[in-house]
């Protein structure tokens, strides 16, 4: 004890400690994640961690190559290792020998005949050590016939088939207005969006235990686990509740997380073996084994009269699906559909494709088809502008689409789209300061202070992007989630199938049941497929449909809670509120803590979401295939050397349409990381496979922005206008800054270089201007 405080309280007048901070709390306060020191701490338990007793490990050998036909498998050298205690092939997968994600089980377990793409699992070994698992692996003889692959979409419409579905997945011809219209202004151009890797923080991994009842057990980062065990208990021939996915920690997730011929291998060894079976990936193999985002050729032509209007757009798109169809309708038809982008645009025809290639798989990845489109449709509204001579962001508002407009595919837009509003606030938004020309700012140049030229080689330029995208599942799909939330001795419980994939669901599940509770003490369970399905983590689901259900759930026990008071005091219940943790009556009588009331009771209710039904598009493109859309308007400014190429991203400013604000930090988190994985793909990110093959499958040649690469971001507008139809009003925010930021880049460096900018990643040699 200090002296200034002993003769304080000898003189009585020691001040009271301050009062602790109140904790956040309910809807609208920055919650903090419940896992977030864990996880700053290093002792978060993720799938690599995770550990059984008389544990094996696995290893899966892959395809060398794209194309190739086996003419033979000899496990002989494999079985015959010490240590080893199983190998697996096609031969071993006693069900359904083909899964996959989406609408089409068209992938097999193991390459059977033909070998589709680089990196196809061939077969799968057990052992008692990783090492030995991996030479086994590699003691496996697989005589190829190697084949020409077919690596060109364009190709594919000509190329012998690849699959026995064919190479076409889908073709969607959208016909919207009159094919004669024509504008006083016509512009074209091709355009290209490389390949995008969703490179999770944590490559993957898991463990599969073998149960009593002849079932197993996957303990996996899974973010959609009823629909990976139904995929599981196909590919094992057991009926589905003798297979359970015990969800681990997911390590980030901006798509489709795990990797099915990496999850069904693991099951199958341990059911032969009878053991625990733990496999993690190399991030070679996590390269190898997931989907990626789908490389796309576009070819559009606007026509806009005088005075910048869109009269008609012309497009024709094609998505490289890889070697299997995953998700590539879906994401074709988000692409045909926001070709235009938010725009009014009375006549549209598009043609999208989606092919089988031997180039890698894609899938699903945030924002997928709509960030391909984005950037042409951004890209062509600069040249819209550049010929009339207007300003671009003026020639955007002419033709910005609102609530009450048609889509091209004939669907009334009746959420909240407040384009103009956004495009309006990062309009005039004030623009950074110029860097100085002294050595001490270099680090301020392209290229960074070793990297730069010459200042004077410097120009800045301003661009702009707005995208848009779908919530939840379109054409049909049946969103559906349900959630279970218990009250006992004061705690609630929320059981709920939604995975916790960096989204913030579990903060959100207590925040909901706080507000409506006046609980402080909310656990969220852990997600195992014992719990009723919640759906894939994507597209915003779980903010609209699951919170829609713990929402839902919550104010069924609500109600129990409040129905012995209100007959008590003769009311009905909708005259009790619940606030700051007291239950009150409209007229003051009644006044008594949430506590007291719950004191020895138990309390528990289940309540599902589901949204109202869409329909899939027709044979020419129409119908009301969306829940709901949001929308984003970013303004990008940029600095290029023009000498070099080197493009440095100044600054971003963003405004968003986010229906209402649910938690403001983890809302302005999830924006900022949509916002600069955007940059990643205007800028670096591209997964190079010359003939299919995956060159340099790892963090050193696939180049992520880092933190020095981010730019600042000015989150300028958030627009709470709430959609009616949605949980809480809230619409997804993760999406569309992926959406918009890369065709803000684009349109920036254009703006800068006077170049046509229409590949994505920006080569430096797009942004050279010669002749200076």
């Amino acid at each position: 004890m200090s002296n200034d405080t002993a003769t304080a309280e000898a003189e009585g007048t020691t001040e009271a400690a301050p009062a602790p901070e109140p904790i956040p709390h309910g809807i609208g306060a920055s919650l903090p994640p419940a896992d977030a020191r864990a996880k700053t701490e290093g002792t978060f338990p993720y799938a690599a961690d995770l550990w059984a007793e008389g544990l094996l490990w696995a290893a899966v050998l892959r395809s060398p190559h794209a194309h190739a036909r086996i003419v033979s498998i000899d496990t002989t050298h494999a079985r015959e290792m010490p240590g080893v205690r199983a190998v697996v092939t096609h031969e071993d997968v006693p069900g359904a020998p083909l899964h996959g994600r989406g609408s089409r089980a068209d992938r097999p377990v193991f390459a059977a005949e033909v070998v589709r793409h680089h990196g196809e699992p061939i077969a799968a070994v057990a052992a008692d050590h990783p090492d030995t698992a991996r030479m086994a692996a590699a003691a496996v003889i697989v005589e190829y016939e190697v084949l020409d692959p077919v690596t060109d979409p364009e190709q594919a419409f000509e190329a012998e088939p690849l699959h026995p579905d064919g190479n076409l997945i889908r073709h969607i011809p959208l016909r919207h207005g009159d094919p004669e219209a024509a504008g006083e202004v016509v512009v074209e151009g091709l355009y290209r969006i490389g390949r995008q890797d969703p490179a999770p923080i944590g490559a993957e991994a898991g463990l599969a235990v073998p149960r009593p009842d002849g079932g197993v057990e996957l303990y996996l980062a899974s973010t959609d686990p009823h629909g990976d065990r139904d995929a599981a208990a196909a590919c094992y021939g057991l009926p589905p509740e003798q297979v359970k996915i015990v969800v681990t920690g997911v390590p980030g997730a901006t798509a489709d997380r795990e990797d099915q011929g990496f999850q069904l291998p693991l099951g199958l060894l341990a059911l032969r073996t009878g053991c625990p079976v733990k496999l993690t990936a190399t991030r070679e193999e996590s390269f190898l084994g997931h989907v990626h985002r789908h490389p796309t050729l576009l070819r559009y032509r606007h026509h806009a009269d005088a005075e910048g209007r869109v009269v008609k757009v012309e497009a024709q798109i094609l998505l490289d699906a890889g070697a299997y169809a995953d998700t590539s309708s879906d994401a074709l038809a988000a692409a045909v559909a926001f070709a235009c982008g938010p725009y009014v645009v009375p006549n549209a025809f598009i043609e999208g494709w989606a092919v089988r290639t031997n180039n890698p798989p894609s899938g699903h990845v945030r924002g997928e088809g709509a960030m391909q489109v984005c950037a042409a449709y951004e890209a062509q509204m600069d040249k819209v502008a550049k010929k009339l001579g207007l300003d671009p962001a003026e020639v955007r508002l002419r033709n910005v689409l609102a609530t009450g407009d048609v889509l091209p595919t004939g669907q009334t837009v009746t959420c909240p789209a407040p384009v103009a509003e956004l495009l309006q606030a990062v309009r005039d938004f004030p623009l950074p300061a110029l860097p100085k020309d002294t050595p001490e700012d270099e680090w301020l140049l392209p290229g960074g202070p070793e990297g730069a030229g010459e200042p004077g080689a410097v120009r800045r330029g301003v661009g702009y992007g707005i995208g848009m995208v779908h919530m939840l599942g379109a054409e049909g799909a049946d969103e559906v989630s349900t959630a279970t939330v218990k009250v006992q001795d004061g705690v609630a419980t929320v059981l709920c199938a939604a995975v916790e994939t960096g989204q913030g669901f579990t903060t959100l599940a207590r925040q909901i049941v706080q507000e409506t509770l006046g609980v402080d003490e909310v656990r969220v369970a852990p997600v195992d497929t014992d719990q009723p399905p919640a759906g894939a983590g994507c597209r915003g689901r779980h903010t609209w449909v699951s919170g829609g259900a713990v929402e839902r759930a919550a104010k069924m026990v609500r109600t129990q809670l409040l129905q012995p008071l209100a007959h008590q005091f003769g009311m009905s219940t909708e005259l009790l509120q619940i606030a700051d943790g007291k239950i009150t009556s409209y007229d003051g009588v009644l006044s008594t803590t949430v506590a007291e009331t719950l004191e020895g009771k138990e309390l528990w209710a289940t309540a599902q979401c589901r949204p109202h039904p869409t329909e899939p598009l027709d044979e020419t493109g129409q119908g009301d295939a969306f829940v709901g859309m949001a929308f984003c308007a970013i303004r990008a400014v940029v600095d290029v050397d023009i000498e070099i190429g080197s493009v440095r991203v100044v600054e971003l400013a963003v405004a968003q349409d986010v229906g209402r604000v649910l938690n403001p930090a983890q809302l302005s988190a999830r924006i900022e990381a949509g916002v600069t994985q955007g940059v990643g793909i205007a800028l670096t990110e591209n997964l190079r496979t010359p003939r299919g093959l995956i060159r340099h499958p790892d963090l050193t040649g696939y180049a992520l922005p880092t933190a020095l690469d981010a730019p600042d971001i000015r989150i300028v507008k958030l627009v709470e206008e709430r959609d009616v139809v949605a949980p809480f009003g809230a619409k997804a925010v993760s999406a569309v800054p992926v959406v918009a930021s890369p065709a803000a880049v684009a349109s920036a460096v254009r703006a800068a270089t006077g170049r046509p900018v229409n590949r994505l990643p920006i080569r430096p040699q797009a942004a050279v201007v010669t002749g200076n």
